[in-house]
């Protein structure tokens, strides 16, 4: 983690071990390994850290977010949640260990701490049961959701290239 507040958080969200629950982390692995982002922009791997993201999220001024995100869309459909449309809302918990992205969002909003701008971009699941591999309706859109999120950190300024290109090197 960089030492000085990044202006934007690209965060990989979900658990690897309940298929495609594990696709935000999919999507950060092909962008970290097929892009080079600025300086100011940091990739977290997310995972299923919770509220541990919380701080992170309030220093940011930017935050997009990597997931599969269950929109009631049909398996693989890619999805953008931006500001607004992304859910902020507290429910009932039966353990801490089940804060999840909305929670965070409730919680930073109500302190005041939430990102100027939020995005969320991922598809929608087919399956989210034990096991490593994703379904291919969410494999098979990996590559389109970098590209989603490529277009995303390039309206916010900050424009990434290919990682193989020796200009970054």
């Amino acid at each position: 983690m960089n030492s000085a507040v990044p202006s934007v958080l690209v965060i990989g969200l979900g658990n690897p071990l309940m298929r495609d629950d594990g696709f935000g982390l999919a999507v950060l692995e092909r962008l970290r390994d097929s892009r080079r982002v600025p300086p100011e922009v940091e990739l977290v791997d997310g995972g299923t850290w919770g509220i541990r993201l919380l701080p992170l999220i309030e220093n940011a001024k930017r935050v997009l977010f990597l997931d599969a995100v269950d929109h009631g869309a049909a398996p693989g459909t890619p999805v953008v949640l931006r500001g607004p449309d992304l859910p902020h809302q507290l429910s009932l918990k039966l353990s801490s260990h089940q804060i999840d992205l909305r929670e965070m969002l409730a919680v930073a909003l109500l302190r005041g701490t939430s990102p100027a701008d939020l995005t969320a971009v991922g598809a929608q699941p087919a399956r989210v049961e034990p096991g490593t591999e994703l379904t291919p309706a969410l494999a098979d859109r990996i590559d389109e959701v970098v590209a989603l999120a490529m277009s995303q950190l390039e309206a916010w300024g900050h424009p990434c290239s290919p990682a193989e290109d020796p200009a970054c090197a």
